[in-house]
């Protein structure tokens, strides 16, 4: 049974870098992710990283890339239109969403949704810990060594090392 499931995994894997995506050695691939890079978009996961069932990454144009030993949870959602970067030994919790982009307001009368996307780009450091069900906007950067709190909701940098709960999400207390 290990091996079939081995063979699945390695099939997967090579579909994804015959499409042109970089993916590391030793990566982990679940069945049922959804990836989808898109025209000018860039997919690269580093060594042993592992893309848990129902996990959705979307480049949208933009580059999503994870360093080594970077695990995203079940049904974790990445949108890479402004660029998302991952460091080594990270891990991505169940059910969390990372928005790369945001939309401007226009004036009353026009149409939200025929503004164009702006990108905003994302870099969440090394050995960071974002919890179940964190929502993490456009533009912040998450600290080496971070943890954040089951759904909290980033909305500006946190600083490395500390621990972050809320919505919106803020510092409650430093790692020792």
């Amino acid at each position: 049974m290990r091996l079939l499931a081995f063979c699945a995994n390695s099939a997967r894997v090579l579909r994804h870098r015959l499409a042109g995506m970089e993916i590391g050695p030793r990566c982990r691939i679940a069945r049922h992710v959804g990836i989808e890079v898109g025209r000018g978009g860039r997919l690269k996961l580093g060594p042993k990283c592992h893309l848990a069932a129902y996990a959705q990454i979307h480049c949208y144009g933009g580059t999503i890339e994870a360093g080594s030993h970077v695990f995203v949870g079940q049904f974790a959602t990445l949108y890479g239109h402004g660029g998302i970067v991952i460091g080594d030994n990270t891990l991505i919790g169940n059910h969390v969403s990372i928005i790369a982009a945001n939309h401007t307001i226009p004036p009353r009368g026009q149409l939200i949704r025929r503004e164009p996307d702006v990108p905003l780009p994302i870099r969440i450091g090394r050995d960071a810990w974002i919890g179940a069900g964190v929502r993490v906007l456009g533009g912040v950067t998450i600290g080496d060594g971070c943890v954040v709190g089951a759904g909290a909701v980033v909305t500006r940098d946190l600083p490395p090392w500390t621990v972050a709960v809320g919505v919106p999400a803020r510092v409650i207390r430093e790692r020792e």
